[in-house]
């Protein structure tokens, strides 16, 4: 099956003028609204998903095409076949969150880095530190939120440095995903966000949307 051909035979120059508008313009279109992506491509990934490793090949080709609808396929595939990741695959998924970044591509990334640090816990002591203090605010973004699906597993340790450590930074995209993180982790443990949010001095955007549930 040729998924490429595939997805430019089903393109719609219309919607592609709306979903590229709708990113701010950053990549162009096919114009393949998520429902029928999700069925031009679900035998594709089907057999895929019968890899016995990552097909990293497959997926920097998407990353190479210049169509966020590819983009899109490479993230469905890898969390497809996210159990055959390994702890040195970190480095590769380091290369996607900052090649063809936005917060559409970056936040389908979180739930694998999540999951490959709760498989490698010793990734959170020697990856994700690097990516808090790095100057890309994508990877900033990522160790964050990475640990959004965790409750009760998650480290507060590690997203206490996280947040404080770029609480300062005035990007929007980092003010909410710090939001985002606390709010999460409010319905695992109110309290704790509730003192978090006390004893620190957070941007108002952060404090709105991780107050929602307190």
């Amino acid at each position: 099956m040729d998924i490429f051909k595939t997805f430019y035979d089903s393109q719609d120059d219309e919607n592609a003028a709306k979903m590229s508008a709708y990113m701010k313009n950053k990549f162009p279109f096919l114009g393949i609204p998520k429902p029928i992506r999700a069925k031009l491509s679900k035998n594709f990934l089907k057999q895929k998903k019968k890899d016995k490793e990552v097909d990293w090949e497959f997926i920097f080709q998407c990353y190479d095409m210049p169509e966020r609808e590819f983009h899109y396929l490479a993230l469905d595939y890898l969390t497809a076949v996210k159990a055959l990741l390994v702890s040195n695959d970190i480095d590769k998924i380091e290369k996607l969150i900052i090649t063809n970044s936005w917060w559409d591509s970056v936040d389908c990334i979180d739930s694998i880095v999540g999951h490959l640090c709760l498989k490698y816990p010793q990734l959170k002591d020697s990856v994700i530190p690097k990516w808090i203090d790095s100057e890309n605010i994508w990877l900033k973004r990522i160790a964050i939120n990475f640990q959004l699906e965790y409750k009760e597993k998650t480290d507060t340790d590690i997203l206490s440095r996280a947040i404080l450590k770029n609480c300062d930074t005035g990007e929007f995209f980092i003010n909410k995903a710090i939001g985002w993180a606390l709010r999460e982790y409010s319905k695992t443990d109110k309290e704790w966000v509730k003192q978090f949010i006390a004893h620190n001095k957070l941007h108002s955007l952060s404090v709105r949307e991780a107050s929602k549930y307190l």
